[in-house]
């Protein structure tokens, strides 16, 4: 009998352990919704309260919205019309990094309403200077001209080398310098002036002495190499008439008996003319990469887009008085109201916890 009853109180106790288990997975599972729940009718709460806080102060933030956008239009039509000019670069021998400090000189003098020393830096009038509000540079580039960049600076390096730069790391850690064009933009309420100082925006680098010697050294290494390539383009020609000589005479000797090649090479005079053929072709390309890299090169700092006669006018709605004026009266309404409240509230308790 004993035997009998032991497995029954075994199951039994099984049975009240998953009874409890599933009872606290249970509980579990109520009080993680209550939580979102309450989550849920919290943020609904706020959400209500602010809503009945704007009604009951409507009248408030229509007004102050309606005296923002006067106050707003009116300053926009007195206010002069600015305009945008921009100037696409491409800075040869490493000299973006000059760029872009003057460009940074040149808006600093901008903001600190310096006219007379950034007329002397533009070669400009004094009122013209005045004209510009701001100056930055930016680079232009897009994932394709990445790509091409990463394919050139492989290249330049050693068969070794290549196989330890990663691609995605290369792009991961590319910056404004590494960009190949450089975008250079003027604000002004002179639509004229932005014409007026490219030259001087350009000059202010070309005229930087160690940008002369790399741009002189650089076209006496093209030259060189020019007339490298031309003085072995005029070598193949001469053995080239050279092979061929040797192949009419072989031509004119007299057949003796029948002779069978079975070598790969067959005619070596004629596989000889092959490949100096081939290596006709290899020069002819090199010679147009220099003309190229001369043409690329030939100047400090190459324009690929020049100022506009005139300028654009900037017509950016997120600019205007209209817009930042009523936005910023109602976050002041906003503001005042909402102080106002929580000291109402704050009073309140305070009176509450007086009583108690």
């Amino acid at each position: 009998m004993s035997e009998n009853v032991q497995p029954n109180q075994n199951n039994n106790s099984e049975e009240i352990d998953l009874g409890q288990l599933f009872k606290m997975i249970g509980d579990g599972f109520r009080k993680f919704f209550n939580f979102i729940g309450n989550i849920i009718k919290g943020i609904f709460g706020i959400i209500i309260a602010f809503l009945l806080f704007i009604q009951l102060h409507i009248i408030k933030f229509i007004i102050a919205g309606v005296i923002g956008v006067v106050i707003g239009g009116y300053l926009d039509y007195r206010k002069e019309p600015v305009y945008v000019s921009t100037m696409v670069l491409e800075p040869n021998f490493q000299s973006v990094q000059q760029l872009y400090n003057n460009i940074n000189f040149y808006n600093e003098l901008a903001e600190a309403e310096d006219s007379v020393a950034l007329a002397e830096a533009f070669e400009i009038d004094v009122h013209e200077a005045a004209s510009i509000k701001e100056i930055e540079a930016e680079s232009y580039s897009d994932e394709n001209q990445k790509v091409k960049l990463f394919d050139e600076f492989v290249r330049s390096l050693d068969t070794t080398t290549q196989k330890a730069i990663d691609m995605e790391k290369y792009l991961e850690n590319f910056n404004s310098f590494d960009a190949r064009f450089h975008t250079v933009i003027v604000k002004a309420t002179d639509s004229r002036v932005a014409k007026k100082i490219q030259g001087p925006i350009i000059q202010s680098i070309s005229r930087n002495d160690y940008f002369k010697v790399q741009k002189n050294i650089r076209e006496l290494n093209l030259t060189m190499q020019d007339s490298i390539l031309k003085r072995q383009l005029v070598e193949i020609d001469s053995l080239q008439g050279l092979y061929k000589r040797v192949m009419e005479k072989e031509a004119d000797k007299p057949m003796q008996g029948t002779s069978i090649s079975l070598g790969e090479g067959g005619n070596t005079e004629q596989n000889k003319e092959l490949a100096l053929i081939k290596q006709v072709d290899l020069i002819k390309q090199d010679l147009v990469q220099l003309n190229e890299d001369r043409a690329n090169k030939s100047e400090i700092v190459n324009v690929i887009s020049d100022f506009p006669r005139r300028g654009v006018e900037a017509k950016s709605i997120f600019k205007r008085y209209m817009f930042l004026l009523p936005i910023t009266l109602l976050g002041l309404v906003l503001l005042g109201l909402s102080l106002l409240e929580l000291n109402k509230f704050l009073k309140e308790y305070a009176a509450e916890q007086h009583k108690k």
